[in-house]
């Protein structure tokens, strides 16, 4: 939307609607879901003049209202579905990795978490009729966990006909799956519509969060639009950074805030956000397992999906649902191979 746009608000100068712009508020509904004291430290406004803008976003964007259950139906049926290249994890999902709603995945070290985000990276660049999104990701990387060269081993792990119908996407003419070459070609293609970004540090992080709705803001319109969204892990930073419970409290309320904001991008971009999480364990636990993950009840209640990674014999994990709004919970088996995440 052009920044003259947005000076049909109420309240909107030339001023206003240039600082709204830079902040990326590039959008009706953009400021219609943003908070007043938000919009005002962004706009340099009063409280009062960003409730009224606020407000006049929301009848610009015909949003904050009432409206039918057929009206909802209506729109969640734009939700996409990422496969997660498991079909027994795909039908415990109730079809994949939800767009426009949290995944949290959290485990142990060596369960797979890392694992499943890089699948995941792969699998949403495939075709839709593959159980692919046909987008790009985002990959915010806080515990140096990205590999290429894992990305390399998952996409040639991928079936020949997949790798036909993907080749042909990515603009590989002719491809053909059992040549090194259009291989290789692919490799570059699929790895060039990965943004990865590290994060040295919780505030950091929480930066890298708004990087991310610029970067879905600019490939919004483009061939490859932002489909997922990864953040590996999310909560490893405030773990280590906010220590004791005197700092307990400022750690939820950031970790609220940047939750909030993955959320939105999730909403406003169509695109599935899957965020891994570290686990603690539980020493007044005396039957059952003790493991449970750490972030509190405010990740508990912002996650849509809580999925619980553990490690079972030799390769195999397993997935077990524990928390969704639709779905029942339950499990089920998976493979880490060399060729990615392959069922039982």
């Amino acid at each position: 939307m052009p920044q003259e746009d947005l000076e049909e608000l109420s309240g909107v100068g030339p001023a206003t609607a240039e600082k709204l712009h830079d902040a990326g508020y590039d959008s009706f509904q953009s400021i219609a879901v943003a908070s007043p004291g938000e919009l005002s430290n962004t706009g340099d406004v009063g409280e009062s003049s960003a409730n009224d803008i606020i407000q006049s976003a929301r009848e610009q964007a015909d949003i904050g209202g009432f409206e039918s259950g057929a009206a909802v139906l209506e729109r969640r049926e734009q939700i996409g579905k990422l496969t997660w290249g498991v079909p027994e994890v795909d039908d415990l999902l109730g079809g994949g990795v939800e767009t426009q709603s949290i995944t949290e995945v959290y485990g142990e070290f060596g369960a797979g978490k890392s694992q499943v985000t890089h699948q995941l990276s792969v699998t949403v660049q495939l075709p839709k009729e593959h159980g692919g999104l046909e987008g790009s990701a985002v990959f915010v990387d806080s515990e140096d966990t990205f590999r290429p060269e894992r990305i390399d081993d998952m996409v040639r792990g991928l079936d020949d006909d997949v790798l036909e119908d993907t080749m042909e996407l990515h603009g590989i003419e002719d491809g053909d799956p059992t040549d090194d070459d259009d291989l290789d070609a692919l490799l570059e293609s699929v790895l060039d519509k990965i943004h990865v970004a590290k994060a040295f540090n919780s505030n950091h992080q929480i930066l890298l969060a708004e990087k991310a709705k610029e970067v879905a803001q600019e490939n919004e319109d483009t061939d490859w639009p932002v489909r997922l969204l990864s953040v590996d892990s999310l909560t490893a930073h405030f773990r280590a950074e906010y220590v004791g419970r005197g700092e307990l409290a400022d750690r939820q309320q950031k970790l609220n805030k940047h939750l909030h904001d993955l959320l939105r991008i999730g909403d406003l971009h169509n695109t599935a956000v899957v965020i891994t999480n570290q686990v603690q364990s539980n020493p007044d636990s005396f039957f059952g397992d003790p493991t449970k993950p750490i972030g509190g009840n405010i990740l508990g209640h912002t996650s849509t999906f809580r999925i619980y990674l553990r490690k079972s014999k030799g390769d195999k994990r397993i997935v077990r649902l524990v928390d969704a709004p639709n779905l029942a919970d339950g499990e089920a088996v998976m493979r880490v191979q060399d060729g990615g995440l392959k069922p039982e």
